[in-house]
């Protein structure tokens, strides 16, 4: 086979894709507009300090679980060093001062917290049970063959995550503790569908740990596995249009003038990046505007800290942090509160780590609070804006230090980045975390195909299925089976595990 599959963007998404497709004999390009390449997988450093930058921790990664099986199938294994993260308090959920433990496994998550909800245990038994009811119904997420490789039911789509969690138990504390981590979907209440609350606790609660070292160990790994397969993984390397003809997709121009040819075109951006590299009546008007839209979820803003050294015991937890028992409502702040919530997490810089050398703080930040500044270039965008960084920086400081104390004492220094930041080396729209708001009450509205109008031209990446490892992996599954079949690629997930 000598069909050539240009994909644009390096990150989890397009990286699979790239190995998947790649493994099964197409010539594989990859092409990526910024000087790192792995999209959320990039970490940074500064002065021999490392800090991630979207992927922090991972989950269903003990032997046979579900990400341990894609990642033995994508030859992740060897490359990614994992450290668990507390098996009895991998989340810590602190709300109005007080905090509770998400332990991993189903009798001891419910243990956990049945020591401070004791009259609640049939009702927490009943709600993890259905969060695995939910996983294990997927042929997809649960990697079983089956004729209809469907990733959801659609009763799970069709109602809410909130409307689920406050029907689990009627005790409303215990209402926000279960929805305490959802900034790991920005969930929104009354309309994140309930499957993504579902499969991200699942997922976690099966396993949960850091990647020692960084999350771009998996970014390097796919890379070599694809250029030792034949394939083109290319950095500075910025498209500025995919070319059409009347019927398909023939080239993708990059900002130097150089266009690369491809039998098939796979666009591992931003959906409404994607229909800005468009101009063909390939693409309808009602279409293009329907993307641009559809809802993004918020933004955040972000302190990288750098500890002194031996100065901090390393946290082997991520803590939610919540002034106010309305974990739903952090999100439509008033800029005079914020920040009404924080998480904040160690970077895992080896196995044996007994202190930490970094950390992350992130606090939901809207994008409206520097669009004033939206246009301008990193590292000059004025001294106004440094300010407010600063600004910023030094509240949500204040705020770790009444739920740390004594953290601030061990800063050495920290850095920031805002939406603008994340906009930037992401593409995503107005920096956003997650992509699109996935809503249940507009399902067709805010669910993006990977196949578009233009027959060789296909999406992968957090828009298409889900966010996340999982999601973004399963995603890319999905897509390369519209090459490759997914049936096919399943028995090879399958075959890889003998």
């Amino acid at each position: 086979m000598d069909k050539h599959v240009v994909i644009v963007g390096s990150g989890l998404g397009g990286l699979t894709c790239g190995y998947i497709l790649a493994k099964n004999g197409y010539r594989v390009s990859v092409l990526e507009k910024n000087a790192q390449l792995g999209g959320c997988l990039q970490n940074f450093v500064r002065r021999g300090v490392r800090f991630e930058t979207g992927m922090h921790y991972i989950g269903s990664m003990e032997e046979g679980q579900t990400l341990y099986k894609l990642f033995r199938y994508l030859s992740l294994l060897p490359d990614v060093s994992l450290r668990p993260l507390d098996k009895n308090a991998y989340d810590l959920i602190s709300i109005a001062g007080e905090r509770f433990a998400f332990a991993n496994g189903k009798e001891r998550f419910v243990e956990s917290l049945a020591k401070r909800f004791p009259a609640e245990r049939s009702s927490l038994q009943r709600y993890v049970q259905t969060i695995e009811d939910v996983a294990g119904q997927s042929a997809m997420v649960s990697l079983r063959q089956a004729d209809d490789m469907v990733l959801l039911n659609p009763a799970y789509v069709k109602q809410s995550a909130s409307e689920f969690v406050e029907s689990a138990t009627n005790n409303k504390l215990l209402q926000q503790v279960l929805a305490g981590n959802l900034p790991l979907y920005a969930g929104v209440k009354g309309k994140t569908p309930l499957y993504i609350h579902a499969l991200i606790n699942s997922f976690y609660n099966q396993s949960a740990c850091r990647i020692v070292g960084g999350s771009d160990a998996i970014a390097r790994s796919l890379v070599r596995s694809i250029r030792a397969m034949g394939g083109s993984v290319r950095s500075c390397a910025k498209v500025v249009a995919v070319r059409c003809n009347d019927s398909r997709a023939t080239g993708a121009a990059l900002e130097d003038g150089e266009v690369v040819s491809g039998d098939y075109f796979i666009s591992n951006i931003h959906p409404l990046r994607t229909v800005e590299l468009l101009d063909t009546h390939l693409i309808r008007k009602s279409y293009r505007q329907r993307i641009a839209a559809i809802q993004n979820t918020i933004s955040n803003f972000t302190v990288y800290i750098r500890f002194k050294k031996n100065a901090v015991p390393y946290l082997n937890s991520n803590l939610y942090h919540y002034n106010e028992p309305n974990v739903w409502e952090v999100g439509g702040y008033r800029p005079s509160a914020w920040p009404g919530s924080f998480l904040y997490m160690h970077h895992c810089s080896s196995i044996e780590q007994q202190h930490a050398d970094s950390a992350i703080l992130m606090s939901y930040m809207s994008f409206e609070e520097v669009a004033r500044w939206k246009g301008t270039q990193i590292g000059q965008r004025g001294d106004e804006y440094e300010d407010f960084k600063q600004q910023k920086a030094e509240r949500m400081l204040d705020e770790l230090e009444k739920q740390m104390p004594g953290t601030r004492a061990s800063i050495e220094q920290y850095y920031t980045s805002t939406p603008l930041t994340y906009m930037d080396y992401t593409g995503t729209e107005n920096g956003s975390m997650y992509g699109i708001v996935r809503d249940c009450n507009e399902l067709m509205q805010t669910t993006i195909s990977p196949r578009t109008k233009i027959p060789n031209l296909l999406q992968v990446g957090q828009n298409i299925n889900s966010h996340g490892a999982l999601g973004v992996v399963i995603g890319a599954i999905i897509t390369a089976g519209e090459l490759l079949g997914v049936g096919a690629i399943m028995r090879q997930i399958q075959e890889a595990q003998q």
